[in-house]
């Protein structure tokens, strides 16, 4: 069976998240994480999901699609210091559009890492 991939995809799981999770934010980025249930995570034996909220505010679709994919990839870099069975959903602040287009993924990975620390991320 092929791996289920590790996204956040439907409203429903964006809601819980928004409403029962613990959330950090800077200039950039707000941070939402929520610890899934037990049976969840034991039936999806899968680490960390990650759901995206890019608003119109941040630019046409170029620009939108661009800060997507840097925030991909630095979630993902960052994913070996969270716990295995939560979500994550990353909110890009309008700031954020110049911040990928200035200092690309290491810089958007900067401040998710420090997001991170914040909620209390495994330690580096």
């Amino acid at each position: 069976m092929a791996p289920r991939r590790r996204r956040l995809s439907r409203s429903a799981e964006f809601e819980r998240v928004y409403r029962q999770g613990r959330s950090k934010g800077n200039r950039y980025l707000v941070l939402y994480a929520f610890p899934r249930d037990e049976d969840t995570s034991a039936r999806e034996e899968e680490g960390p999901r990650l759901g995206l909220s890019v608003s119109r505010r941040i630019g046409g679709a170029v620009d939108r699609n661009r800060v997507k994919r840097v925030l991909r990839e630095a979630f993902w870099a960052e994913a070996e210091r969270l716990p295995e069975g939560s979500d994550y959903v990353v909110v890009a602040r309008p700031d954020s559009r110049d911040l990928a287009e200035r200092e690309g993924a290491d810089g958007v990975r900067t401040a998710l890492a420090e997001l991170v620390d914040a909620l209390g991320g495994a330690p580096a």
